[in-house]
């Protein structure tokens, strides 16, 4: 039986020449993440600014979004943000965090109650106080910057200088071309927006491994091969693989898009977002950054030398 193929072995696609556009494209992105995030600053979810977060529905399915924005307003917690998500007659409200403490939050859920409850049915409550938001902002910082740094090392140890480097490198870019998401979409920020990320970081790695694995190999087998035509046939011999596991985990993530519920949909829509750029990073960004970079120095050097493919001979 012939096994499945998503795209051929004979795949001999010229991927280092795309980064003429590649690397304008990711410095211009990650230049508008940097002005976005002093400008506009990312959209934190109630786990890191504190508040009250309530969800609820309509009981007779339609949602009159101005008159609940009016009660809601009327009930003296200043501005409340107010919109609809979800289905018909899915209604969310955020109020800001109210001094006072815990029962100052808790007097915001009780009034809502007393305002919303006859018409509405409460979904989702959730209350964090002044130092619960900031304990998960500190927790939340260090265990990303905790994780980046133990892939980075990993990385050095694992690669060569040279590689190390273009795997650093990429990761980074992932990291902030996720984060520029964010920024754009003003998708809210929140716990589970952390685990979307240092996820990202893993399948980032994995991508970068995966090819970095093969250049490795290749350099010591072929060892007067062009870079740029070394680099191409890493990338093409590891495609099959990076076909196969992007399609695979974006299907998982489009099923959970549409039919996860919008508790995970945040994550799902980030993740599936981290997965097309981690493919396009390790193809155009982290494999090309090897070009200029002297990744036939050191210990590669002293492999025992292969003869070349029948491709590079007959270049010769």
């Amino acid at each position: 039986m012939r096994l499945l193929r998503i795209v051929p072995d004979d795949t001999k696609f010229k991927f280092i020449r795309f980064r003429r556009y590649s690397y304008p494209f990711s410095a211009a992105y990650s230049i508008l993440t940097l002005v976005l995030f002093l400008t506009v600053g990312l959209n934190f979810g109630i786990d890191f600014r504190g508040g009250t977060l309530i969800e609820m529905q309509a009981r007779d399915g339609r949602a009159d979004i101005a008159q609940v924005r009016q009660s809601a307003n009327a009930l003296g917690f200043g501005e409340v943000e107010v919109q609809e998500f979800g289905g018909a007659g899915d209604i969310s409200l955020r109020f800001a965090l109210q001094p006072g403490g815990e029962a100052a939050q808790q007097t915001v859920v009780t009034k809502a109650r007393e305002t919303f409850a006859q018409a509405h049915d409460f979904r989702r409550v959730e209350t964090v106080g002044p130092r619960v938001s900031g304990e998960l902002v500190q927790a939340g910082t260090l265990g990303i910057v905790l994780a980046i740094v133990g892939v980075l090392i990993y990385l050095w140890f694992r690669f060569e200088v040279q590689l190390a480097i273009g795997s650093i490198l990429g990761t980074m870019h992932d990291i902030v071309l996720t984060l520029g998401f964010f920024l754009i979409t003003q998708l809210e920020f929140n716990l589970t927006s952390i685990a979307a990320i240092l996820t990202i970081v893993g399948y980032s790695l994995n991508e970068t491994v995966v090819v970095f694995d093969r250049t490795r190999e290749l350099l010591r087998r072929y060892k007067t091969m062009p870079i740029a035509d070394l680099l191409d046939l890493s990338v093409n011999s590891t495609l099959s693989r990076t076909a196969m596991t992007s399609t695979t985990t974006i299907l998982s993530l489009l099923a959970l898009v549409f039919f996860g519920g919008t508790a995970i949909e945040g994550f799902a829509l980030v993740m599936l977002f981290g997965v097309v750029v981690c493919t396009y990073s390790a193809m155009f960004v982290s494999t090309p950054v090897l070009l200029y970079l002297d990744v036939r120095a050191g210990r590669l050097d002293h492999a025992e030398p292969d003869a070349l493919p029948a491709a590079a001979k007959a270049k010769a």
